[in-house]
């Protein structure tokens, strides 16, 4: 054992600063477990009869596990419908942002020319404009130029999302050494493959953290899909559960609507499982220092 582990070794525990922090750690503490108690209920509910849920003995599961509320809810209340159009969003326009803000960071972080800070300007003040403010305005437009559907949300969603992350880059690719690009210049790498070849991977933990924020960001979202989806066809999962919600007082399926909840959490649930740590390596991490 080196000394410096020997030091960690027998360094004690600073009680003073511990109790210090004492309601913090309570405060967090009861978040965690009222947390807990709610997705646990729900995923009990979900496995429920609508009388069980009713009576209170949601986890007595007296008539037994019903799995056949997941089947209904993936099919009879269109979930599978659902989860498929707000899939198709997340990823579509998370690979579009990508390819748009990514360039966009690299240019306005190394490079001085005429606009650069009127640009960085305008991003942080477009992020700073609610989207209610701006909904009739879009609203109108895209009724005079026929825009509907799919392509619209994933429009609107790409053009929100784009400030944000392009923001959000832009301290990474300033942190970036310079000794990169001369050396890829005195390779004979033209600038645009010098930021695809090279630039590009070094902020792959912002890229991967920044994806997954706006991931999560699409697939909750609801005001703008309330506006614009107006169809089964075209409703992400968010709408889709306010129109279970709004049918149960025609069919009563309450165990399906908590399993329509739990495959509507699921995949936000495993990003921050799986991910959890690249996206505090993302958010805390940056490149080398020039």
């Amino acid at each position: 054992m080196s000394k410096k582990e020997k030091v960690k070794y027998k360094e004690k525990i600073n009680w003073k600063k511990e109790v210090s922090l004492l309601p913090g750690y309570v405060i967090v503490l009861i978040w965690i477990v009222f947390t807990a108690a709610f997705l646990i209920w729900i995923l009990g509910a979900s496995l429920s009869t609508t009388k069980e849920i009713f009576s209170g003995a949601v986890f007595k599961f007296e008539s037994g596990f019903h799995w056949e509320n997941y089947a209904n809810a993936w099919v009879g209340n269109d979930v599978a419908s659902y989860f498929m159009n707000s899939l198709l969003y997340s990823v579509v326009s998370c690979t579009c942002v990508i390819l748009i803000s990514a360039p966009a960071a690299y240019v306005l972080s190394r490079f001085t020319f005429l606009g650069n800070k009127p640009i960085k300007t305008s991003l942080i003040l477009a992020m700073s404009i609610p989207e209610v403010m701006i909904i009739m305005p879009i609203y109108a437009l895209t009724a005079e130029l026929h825009i509907r559907g799919r392509i619209l949300l994933i429009l609107l969603y790409i053009f929100i999302r784009v400030p944000f992350t392009t923001t959000y880059l832009l301290n990474f690719f300033a942190s970036l050494s310079r000794s990169y690009e001369e050396a890829a210049a005195i390779d004979g790498c033209t600038p645009a493959k010098t930021f695809w070849k090279i630039m590009l991977p070094l902020v792959q933990p912002a890229i991967i953290t920044v994806t997954i924020f706006n991931f999560l960001s699409v697939w909750n979202e609801f005001f703008m899909a309330l506006i614009f989806a107006s169809s089964t066809d075209t409703m992400p999962v968010g709408v889709g559960l306010l129109q279970i919600v709004n049918s149960m007082r025609y069919t009563g399926d309450y165990g399906g609507l908590f399993a329509a909840v739990i495959i509507v959490f699921l995949p936000t649930f495993l990003l921050y499982i799986f991910l959890s740590e690249k996206i505090i390596a993302g958010v805390t991490g940056g490149g080398v220092k020039g």
